[in-house]
């Protein structure tokens, strides 16, 4: 034999095992923790299930003339981890608007950016209260975080710790899209947020989940209750997390009459409309600042917006408050026609309600929406919205940022590691709610198009799979690697892979198992697995943790008699079940169904037919994410 058909025998005895092999391996166990008294095999958390809290008590006051805010604060952390602990980490955000911050330099310019001179957290008093001793805190920092070396641990199964701080910063005007504060016509707007030192979450994963703060990766939080004094200027409107403990002492009795008609009424009821904003009339007599007074319980963050600027409506769904704050600039419609901030109550009551009777009841005594300089950001009970969002833009983002309140609000997953916990599951959810207000006309439901996917599949970024840190995708990559693939990933799982009344029962399993509670993605996936009864490694894989792209083909027909043999391959590495849509001679048409166990073994799949065909054609709906429909019917046509 020839050197030559030697080479090739050993490409062929070489080529041939190794596609199988990697065939065979698509279909492997993945590598999960291994179950426990904390995380069961079902994805439920488990009998010996813990997590720690912190409770926070907050006093800040606002300097308009400075745009300073100032601040001390108690935080009560329990430990319910079954290990005494030696040290604690407190995140300091607002160090990431410092110009030498490792944010800054990561994200000099762009959406992530906001570093300034005077930028960042000046922290004036750190003191530890425990066991009836009070003592300065052993405390250094690191950038965003803030380590406290402890003398005395604090005992494992309950034991306490109470941490005193005092610090200032001054507010960034753009805060990284998350915070801020804008100039109106009116006087300045302030949205603020990640504006107070708050625990790192310990959990029974990883220890002390102490990540930087860089600024595309969002946060992870520990649940707890909020008592929160905020005081500003008198002219000002203060909106919140929580609920207003001090209504009487902050707004005018006629305010208070119409939130009480907000209450009870389905139609938008102004409390402070247009040509009420700034008059002297629209606050309580006197001189001097006022102080908000909020609390909140089971929340992990909180956050707030204050300006003279605000028109302020209301209404409700239930018993929830629905309320909306924003000034002038945001009042429609705009020069195509489209309604502006004056719908912003009438979207936020069909997102509330849709989510609440679809998956879990919104759980929260009020939800705000506030127009000013974010573009879009989420936290316990309010939202910052752009304030140049009109139509079906503005109704996206509301739905999509209070979207936010199941993921991560309600299910508590870590958005530092994993984005698509809270963006992909959240986007996927957005999909249904637009469908229902828009119906064919949702715009933002065109997103996860299967050939949009499929496009967006095979841009330079997607090589980076879906389980990648947030920080670590390029920032161009991740609307699609965050938001829109893990989406347009579960609805193939809905739609295509199980069914409706399976996954969707799967998925709201999910959701009452993690509420208030802090999953990992295992968690997740394990239990869609327990409730569909399906074994999906093989999905999760190709989807979650590879960037491999689908593509089927019709490779050939072979016409036998009165039957025919088609010939079906799976060109690229990921791996889907595939509908085979039949053209028979008599012009009928015929389906089947091939379980994805077809390409366990290899890229190719022989179907045998009893009769002849026409024509051959595979996802005859269009519904997979296919790179070249070209090869998707037989015979060929341009």
């Amino acid at each position: 034999m020839s050197k030559t058909a030697w080479l090739l025998l050993l490409i062929c005895l070489l080529c041939t095992p190794l596609s199988r092999a990697q065939s065979v391996e698509r279909f492997a166990p993945l590598p999960w923790p291994e179950p426990n008294q904390v995380r069961t095999a079902t994805g439920a958390p488990g009998p010996g299930y813990w997590q720690q809290r912190a409770d926070y008590w907050i006093w800040a006051r606002l300097d308009t003339a400075q745009h300073r805010l100032e601040g001390k604060q108690r935080i009560r952390y329990t430990n319910h981890a079954p290990e005494a602990l030696e040290r604690l980490w407190l995140q300091l955000d607002q160090n990431l608007f410092r110009p030498t911050s490792r944010g800054a330099r990561l994200n000099p310019d762009g959406r992530w950016s906001g570093a300034f001179a005077a930028g960042g957290f000046a922290i004036q008093r750190v003191e530890l209260v425990q066991n009836g001793r009070r003592r300065p805190a052993r405390y250094y920092i690191e950038d965003t975080r803030m380590g406290i070396e402890l003398e005395e641990p604090v005992p494992a199964r309950g034991g306490t710790i109470v941490i005193e701080l005092e610090w200032a910063f001054s507010i960034p005007e753009y805060g990284a899209d998350r915070m801020g504060r804008m100039r109106t016509r009116r006087g300045w707007l302030y949205t603020i947020a990640q504006w107070y030192p708050r625990l790192y979450v310990y959990d029974d994963v990883r220890g002390w989940n102490a990540l930087p703060y860089l600024g595309q990766g969002e946060f992870y939080l520990s649940y707890g209750d909020f008592y929160v004094e905020l005081t500003v200027p008198r002219e000002l409107i203060v909106v919140a997390t929580g609920e207003l403990l001090n209504p009487e002492e902050v707004l005018t009795p006629r305010q208070r009459e119409r939130l009480q008609e907000a209450r009870r009424s389905e139609r938008t009821v102004m409390i402070i409309d247009r040509n009420e904003v700034g008059r002297p009339d629209t606050r309580p007599p006197g001189r001097g600042p006022l102080t908000w007074k909020f609390q909140a319980r089971d929340v992990r963050d909180f956050a707030w917006a204050a300006s003279r600027a605000f028109i302020w409506d209301a209404s409700h769904w239930e018993d929830v408050l629905l309320m909306s704050a924003y000034p002038e600039e945001g009042l429609g419609p705009d020069s195509l026609g489209q309604p502006g901030w004056e719908r912003s109550t009438e979207y936020l009551r069909h997102t509330i309600r849709f989510y609440s009777e679809t998956y879990y009841r919104y759980p929260y005594p009020v939800a705000i929406n506030v127009a000013g300089p974010v573009g879009g950001m989420e936290y316990p009970m309010i939202v910052f919205c752009g304030v140049r969002a009109r139509g079906q833009a503005l109704f996206g983002v509301t739905d999509h940022e209070f979207g936010h309140t199941w993921f991560p609000m309600i299910v508590g997953s870590d958005e530092r590691r994993y984005v698509w916990m809270d963006e992909g599951l959240n986007t996927f959810i957005n999909h249904y709610s637009n469908l229902a207000y828009y119906g064919s006309e949702a715009r933002r439901s065109a997103q996860l198009h299967p050939d949009t996917v499929a496009r967006r599949m095979q841009e330079p970024w997607h090589r980076y799979p879906i389980m990648t840190a947030p920080d670590l995708i390029p920032p161009r990559g991740l609307g699609f690697l965050g938001y829109r693939k893990p989406a347009f990933g579960l609805l193939l799982l809905r739609e295509y892979i199980l069914d409706p009344e399976r996954f969707d029962r799967a998925f709201r399993t999910y959701i009452q198992r993690w509420a208030f509670k802090h999953p990992q993605p295992w968690d997740f996936f394990r239990t869609i697995e327990d409730v569909a009864g399906e074994d999906l490694s093989w999905f999760w894989r190709g989807w979650f943790y590879t960037a491999d792209l689908f593509d089927q083909a019709v490779d050939s027909v072979r016409l036998e008699g009165t039957g025919a043999r088609i010939y079906l391959s799976n060109r690229q590495g990921l791996v889907l079940p595939t509908t085979v849509e039949l053209e028979l001679e008599d012009g009928s048409r015929q389906r089947i169904r091939l379980p994805v166990e077809i390409w366990a073994y290899d890229t190719r799949h022989e179907l045998r037919y009893p009769r002849p065909v026409r024509q051959v054609r595979i996802d005859p709906e269009g519904k997979l994410p296919d790179m070249d429909r070209r090869n998707d019917r037989w015979p060929r046509t341009p």
